[in-house]
């Protein structure tokens, strides 16, 4: 059902409609005037040729019954009015006419008439009380003007068949504008179809259906609006889910850490616990879930500023392999207990232009993912090496690998490969969400690339200053 209450199909369709009716009305008048202006060219051009045909008889010498009765004959045949007379002062005089009249032909006209040249009139004569169009052709014999040949027509027969042609023009006009209105109809109603859909499919979004979608029916400036819109709305869907999704993930991160200090803290509280060795050991373990409760908290808060483009970089220059070389040092620990080997491969004239803390936060949720996942007595590799991107930064590890599947998801907040989220896994499912963010703030690129039971490798690639 359309509704015409100050919609864009009413506006479009008036316009339309009006344009139509406007065009026809000025075509109207303008075909009116040229066909009224034509036929009396015609007219004139077709009393001129009569009157020339008629004065082609004339040999010279005054006037004779006999070409008085040809031009007599002549009109009683010819659809103008034809007669002769002798003299222009005649015109005043010839029957069936009063004398009463002024001459039809003026002096100026006569020494017109004298030069041989016709003489054209058209407007009203009170002689013959209606418009006439009269052509006037001399009889010259030697430059004496002997007779004159007066050809007129009403122009009320011209008038009469400008109403014919216009009365016409009119019905035609009519039933033209009534038809283009109709197909104006259906034409506007089927490209404002679409965005009468895209209207309510906004409403639903609006009220939280982002299902809703539009169906694509052209390959035009409005399809590819609704194309438009379909793509917003799943972006929309998704980033709904993701929402949901991530507001689920952090209830379930920190309920479980929560879950732990309560439940440890006032097991304390009420004496239940009263080992020295139970309540360190419990201590201990408040303590570790306070730090994976401060360490979510920190890295949400990394991501929030991230998303909101309030993270600004410190950068300076300085060498890679002196920031990685440094930086590794405090993970020997955790490795030399699970008998990790390290392999380093860093070439020392790479100078970047970065912020050094970021950095190091980069390699720490990397390194951190690494050991987490490969068991005693695998092996972590680390190699800077000059690229045609700049440098790259490349490091292996011979863990548990990751489904290929997962692979483009690892960068997605709290997204696990092991769908369980079992606390032997640790980690927040942050970490990588973050490397990707600071990566692109260091105008970098981050390639990963695994397989399941072969390990790991991660690829940075960072402009260099040269």
């Amino acid at each position: 059902m359309i509704s015409f209450s100050d919609s864009l199909f009413k506006k479009l369709w008036l316009t339309v409609t009006a344009t139509i009716l406007i065009t026809v009305l000025y075509s109207f008048f303008l075909s009116y005037l040229f066909y009224e202006k034509l036929y009396v060219d015609i007219v004139e051009e077709s009393l001129m040729a009569e009157g020339n045909r008629l004065a082609s008889d004339y040999k010279g010498g005054p006037l004779t019954d006999e070409m008085r009765q040809q031009v007599e004959w002549y009109n009683e045949k010819s659809e103008s009015e034809v007669f002769l007379v002798s003299n222009p002062k005649e015109l005043s005089a010839c029957l069936p006419y009063s004398i009463d009249y002024e001459t039809l032909i003026g002096q100026e006209e006569r020494e017109q008439l004298l030069e041989g040249e016709p003489v054209l009139k058209s407007g009203f004569e009170e002689r013959f009380g209606r418009k006439i169009l009269a052509v006037a052709i001399p009889l010259l014999d030697n430059s004496r003007l002997e007779g004159i040949i007066y050809l007129y027509v009403p122009l009320a027969k011209i008038s009469e068949l400008t109403v014919d042609f216009s009365f016409l023009w009119l019905i035609g006009g009519v039933v033209f504008i009534v038809i283009a209105a109709y197909l104006g109809f259906k034409m506007l109603h089927r490209l404002t179809r679409p965005l009468a859909a895209m209207k309510q499919a906004a409403e639903k979004v609006s009220d939280g259906d982002y299902s809703a979608r539009v169906d694509i029916q052209s390959n035009d400036e409005i399809g590819e609006l609704a194309k438009a819109f379909n793509h917003m709305s799943e972006s929309v869907q998704k980033e709904d889910e993701k929402k949901r999704e991530f507001l689920a993930d952090v209830s379930h991160e920190l309920r479980t850490p929560i879950s732990y200090i309560k439940g440890y803290s006032e097991a304390m509280e009420a004496g239940i616990i009263k080992d020295p060795e139970e309540r360190n050991k419990y201590l201990k373990l408040i303590n570790r879930e306070s730090a994976r409760m401060v360490k979510i908290v920190e890295d949400l808060l990394d991501l929030s500023r991230l998303d909101a483009e309030e993270y600004k970089l410190v950068k300076s220059p300085f060498s890679l392999a002196q920031l990685i070389d440094d930086f590794i040092i405090k993970y020997e620990p955790a490795m030399n207990e699970k008998h990790i080997s390290l392999s380093l491969d860093l070439d020392p004239d790479i100078i970047i232009n970065g912020d050094e803390g970021r950095l190091e936060q980069i390699f720490q949720n990397i390194i951190d993912n690494s050991i987490r996942y490969t068991e005693k007595d695998g092996m972590i590799s680390i190699r800077l090496n000059k690229h045609s991107f700049g440098c790259k930064v490349e490091i292996q590890d011979t863990g548990i690998g990751i489904p290929a599947e997962d692979i483009a998801k690892l960068t997605d907040r709290f997204y696990r490969v092991n769908k369980a989220r079992s606390r032997a896994d640790g980690g927040t499912g942050l970490g990588l969400a973050i490397v990707d963010k600071l990566v692109k703030l260091h105008d970098g690129k981050m390639e990963i690339a695994s397989e399941l039971g072969k390990g790991t490798t991660i690829k940075l690639y960072f402009p260099v200053i040269k």
